[in-house]
């Protein structure tokens, strides 16, 4: 929290960041759920590549599709917002465990790794709506990966595995 930021806006995006996650681990993704946590015209950017508006909605529904569960955890939020400001930027660690699909574990063989776990590092540009802060663009960058990742399409799995190559050779 900079020196500048108000408790209330801290504790309101520090809880917006919480519940995004917990909704994919609860994998709570109703009709309009994204509308609790993004604006319409969301930014997002990840190991997989760049999406917007209602394509980064699908794809943060199509990643967690991906894993038969998932965790998530949240720490060392630091937000930035002049008081009564309409924007603010956050940044977060985070810990990310996935759980493979029995489909990806069979497809592996015997003794394939069931985890997949990255730590990584959370960049937000949030706006102040009539509904509250939200989130307009938002990044992830793997700062670690352990296991493997899910089975994807040909173009995210060579992203992902120039992902993995960098992370090895650091």
């Amino acid at each position: 929290m900079s020196s500048t930021t108000n408790l209330r806006d801290y504790f309101e995006v520090t809880a917006l960041i919480s519940g995004f996650f917990r909704t994919q681990d609860e994998r709570r993704f109703d009709e309009g759920w994204a509308g609790a946590y993004f604006t319409d015209d969301l930014r997002t950017t990840t190991p997989l590549g760049v999406a917007e508006g209602a394509d980064a909605v699908r794809h943060v529904e199509e990643a967690i599709g991906r894993f038969a569960a998932t965790l998530h955890v949240s720490s060392d939020v630091l937000v930035r917002a002049e008081p009564g400001a309409r924007t603010a930027h956050a940044s977060w660690n985070a810990h990310m465990t996935h759980v493979h699909l029995d489909s990806t574990l069979q497809a592996r063989g015997e003794g394939a790794n069931p985890l997949f776990t990255v730590g990584g590092i959370y960049e937000a540009e949030l706006r102040r709506t009539e509904r509250g802060w939200r989130i307009s663009r938002m990044s992830v960058r793997a700062v670690w990966i352990t296991g493997e990742p899910p089975v994807l399409p040909d173009e995210a799995a060579t992203r992902v595995a120039e992902l993995i190559g960098a992370q090895a050779s650091n």
